[in-house]
């Protein structure tokens, strides 16, 4: 299957909540595909529906060598400790900021077969099943940046050649 192009920061479909999975035939199992296909490039640790343009609650994973997918993901528990560090993502090349997380993190949801699936991690799993779910709830990194860091963000994204050129890259 393809790696398919990431859509970037200023997409529509980046900002619209995902709908629910509710057929499970192939072209989800081909969509779930697509996902582990592009996520599975170096410096890539998830991989959203609507990142590839398709509005669906599916993301793909690849952290510290656990790799899969869940379909219709829900966080379902975040511990009171926080991490803070820095974030990226895909869809806002090049642009790293300070986000602060929930330490460890659970996601419930399910299979292409519809059978249940349960994705917990601490680290970088916590903040990359957070990240990936608020991808699905049409939120961005930016929106979890403190005022200071969200306005620098923003400003740098602006004069970015990504956001001039607007488009998709691999």
């Amino acid at each position: 299957m393809p790696v398919r192009p990431i859509r970037i920061f200023g997409d529509p479909v980046l900002r619209s909540p995902a709908s629910p999975v509710t057929t499970f035939g192939d072209d989800l199992r081909a969509l779930v595909r697509d996902l582990l296909d592009t996520v599975d490039r170096p410096g890539r640790a998830g991989v959203a529906a609507p990142q590839i343009g398709v509005g669906l609650r599916v993301f793909s994973y690849q952290v510290d060598g656990e790799h899969g997918y869940v379909v219709n993901p829900e966080v379902v528990e975040v511990s009171p400790e926080v991490q803070d560090g820095e974030e990226g993502c895909l869809s806002v090349p090049d642009l790293w900021f300070p986000t602060r997380r929930a330490a460890r993190a659970v996601v419930r949801g399910v299979d292409v077969r519809n059978e249940p699936v349960v994705v917990s991690g601490e680290g970088l799993m916590a903040r990359c099943l957070q990240h990936e779910t608020d991808h699905l709830d049409g939120l961005l990194y930016l929106d979890r940046l403190d005022p200071a860091n969200r306005k620098e963000a923003l400003r740098q994204a602006r004069r970015s050649d990504w956001f001039l050129n607007s488009g998709t890259r691999p």
